[in-house]
């Protein structure tokens, strides 16, 4: 079983408290705030009530085999980096921080963090892409120059499968699953046989640049169908 830490129960920390708290993972909760932990505390497996900047406190809370520690202190950078620091000196192996700026989290990464969210920059970065293109109908990035986006297939792919499509190859994209229509759930792509249907949604992963790509050609598409609607019309 996953064991993950919050520490911090500020926004971002109960945000990401929320989506795992059903799951199967073992959860350790750590604030000062004590109305803050009492609500979450009969639903994780241990809550603390205390400051955690210190060593030795954070040593006798956080099991020596964690898999991920998740730390939002909030504007504190310097509450921030110490706790960063003796995590990575515990040897926790992951450690996600929240941070304000690029700046503090270059500050976080040199004393230990694996990962730093900007969450300002993450919800720019996955709200921009949708908003440029109607073909693009949700964008998640994963790390730097990668992502997962819902796709619409292009016409010429309808009725043949991802193989015969070359679709790696040709476009630089990984298909892992599918859906019907904007509210069913995605059933995921086992099968390079797989067969692309008109009105289907695809969710790909690949590189912004490969996904910037695929958007262009289904926007060249579009516009060379409506040219060639324009034209018939034009010439009767």
């Amino acid at each position: 079983m996953v064991s993950i830490a919050v520490i911090g129960l500020g926004n971002f920390g109960c945000r990401v408290l929320d989506e795992l708290i059903d799951s199967e993972a073992d959860i350790i909760i750590i604030d000062r705030d004590r109305e803050i932990v009492e609500k979450y505390k009969e639903r994780v497996r241990d809550a603390y009530i205390t400051d955690a900047i210190n060593q030795e406190a954070l040593k006798k809370m956080i099991p020596d085999d964690i898999d991920s520690v998740v730390v939002d202190l909030g504007g504190q950078l310097e509450s921030s980096i110490l706790v960063t620091n003796y995590l990575h000196k515990l040897g926790v192996r992951r450690i996600i921080v929240k941070a304000k700026s690029d700046e503090q989290g270059e500050i976080l990464k040199l004393v230990g963090a694996t990962l730093v969210i900007l969450p300002d920059l993450d919800a720019a970065q996955r709200i921009a892409p949708l908003l440029m293109s109607s073909v693009l109908f949700n964008f998640m990035q994963i790390s730097e120059g990668f992502a997962l986006a819902e796709i619409s297939v292009l016409p010429e792919m309808v009725g043949k499968s991802l193989v015969n499509i070359n679709f790696r190859q040709h476009y630089g994209l990984n298909i892992v699953a599918w859906r019907r229509g904007r509210q069913s759930d995605f059933s995921f792509v086992d099968s390079p046989d797989f067969v692309v249907e008109e009105g289907m949604s695809l969710l790909a992963a690949g590189t912004d640049g490969a996904i910037h790509s695929y958007v262009e050609k289904k926007v060249e598409a579009v516009s060379h169908n409506k040219k060639l609607f324009s034209n018939f019309f034009h010439h009767r």
